[in-house]
């Protein structure tokens, strides 16, 4: 199958809570690849978040049919109480079926609420409501080539209508962040003075490994950021950094050589937090590429 009849791949990172409630260039990039996908047709959304991990050797699947939504910190609950999620029950088993072919222990989660991770995403995307959509845990162990793996594994969905996304972070480390500037005056993209080096120098990595890098070259690539110094500088924890492996693994068979990978958007908060989204693959239909956004 060609590189066009398979379905683009985002990683966005979703930044803190107060991205849903402030406007900024990711936003409005999301709502452009939510507009997009819908006008080419997307009927599922199945997604890798960055704030469920199981234990052991396991990986789970989002199937509550009446998840709740956690609270979302310095928000106007308006903003979100009222979206309608959209758990897709027939396709959780699915993804259930198709890690289990791939050699992966994995198992329904009938009990798992949803966090602001995925759907600030989803508000962002579709403000009238969204596809049916799936929710894939990550494993706490966070190996990166296991969460390859996952991506590979569920990587034949791309050639149905179903869009997956990593909702994640290209540098994420609250340890560093600057949260005064939010808490004080709920700016959370107040800039005092530049990020630090290292949080520069690592995020310029994170773009460079993803768009220069395609195929088996990409899942090279992105798990091998993992082992440079500055990572740990970007990364304090590694629960952020997995849903990039899980996209990783979504594009990086040899199917994928040659797939462009396009920076779409991009902001700085909390002086050291950098929301990167990128868009892997174009969509077949004339103008369906989204475009950055300053």
């Amino acid at each position: 199958m060609s590189q066009s009849t398979l379905t683009p791949v985002h990683f966005f990172s979703h930044g803190s809570t107060m991205m849903l409630g402030e406007q900024s260039a990711s936003a409005t990039y999301w709502k452009k690849c939510g507009d997009i996908a819908l006008a080419n047709g997307i009927e599922h959304i199945v997604m890798m978040g960055a704030h469920w991990a199981t234990s052991g050797d396991e990986i789970e699947v989002a199937a509550n049919p009446s998840p709740a939504k956690s609270p979302v910190a310095y928000v106007e609950p308006s903003k979100y109480v009222n979206y309608e999620l959209n758990p897709d029950i027939p396709m959780a088993s699915r993804c259930v079926d198709l890690l289990r072919k791939a050699g992966l222990k994995a198992k329904l989660n009938d009990k798992f609420d949803w966090i602001h991770d995925t759907y600030l995403i989803l508000i962002r995307m579709f403000p009238n409501g969204s596809p049916p959509t799936t929710i894939v845990s990550m494993n706490a162990r966070y190996d990166p080539h296991y969460h390859v793996k996952v991506g590979s594994a569920l990587r034949p969905l791309r050639k149905e209508k179903v869009l997956l996304i990593g909702t994640g972070g290209a540098v994420h480390n609250l340890y560093r962040n600057n949260w005064y500037q939010m808490l004080q005056f709920r700016d959370n993209f107040a800039m005092e003075k530049p990020p630090d080096n290292e949080m520069l120098d690592f995020r310029q990595e994170f773009e460079d490994a993803i768009t220069k890098n395609s195929g088996p070259d990409l899942r090279r690539a992105m798990t091998r950021l993992m082992k440079i110094p500055k990572y740990r500088d970007a990364h304090a924890t590694d629960d952020h950094f997995m849903a990039a492996m899980f996209v990783a693994g979504l594009c990086g068979s040899f199917e994928d050589v040659g797939t462009p990978a396009e920076l779409g958007a991009e902001d700085w908060e909390l002086r050291n937090m950098c929301n990167s989204q990128f868009t892997l693959g174009r969509w077949p239909e004339a103008g369906g590429k989204p475009r950055k956004v300053n």
